[in-house]
């Protein structure tokens, strides 16, 4: 079985590898017990943003990682992929601008990563 940093790791190289931008990584154990972290990534386009998502999707079942849950593939604006517990987001630049995740769970600086920085 794998453990929460390894699934974060597999999404984070996922993420890099599909050109994902803007990577961050929110710690958010000690605001919620919907999962440890959530990451927040942006694509160029609708079709950027989902095939970011269908490719963490793809890489977290060859590691026997079954997502709960996928939504929004349509239209592709914002894309959620639940892997309990890591949370993933990936966003078009306006609609990650729109709703502001980063400031509503991050509460203070310091559990802010970059997205390399949360894995060391």
């Amino acid at each position: 079985m794998m453990n929460t940093q390894q699934l974060l790791q597999v999404v984070l190289t996922t993420l890099d590898d599909g050109k994902g931008r803007d990577v961050k990584v929110i710690d958010i154990r000690e605001k919620t017990s919907i999962a440890d972290f959530m990451v927040i990534a942006s694509g160029t386009s609708e079709r950027h943003v989902r095939a970011l998502a269908e490719h963490v999707v793809e890489e977290s079942r060859k590691v026997a990682m079954i997502p709960v849950g996928v939504e929004g593939e349509q239209p592709g604006e914002w894309v959620l992929v639940d892997l309990g517990d890591v949370i993933v987001h990936v966003m078009k630049p306006q609609t990650r601008e729109f709703y502001q995740l980063e400031k509503l769970w991050q509460g203070d600086y310091s559990r802010l990563y970059p997205a390399l920085d949360a894995i060391h």
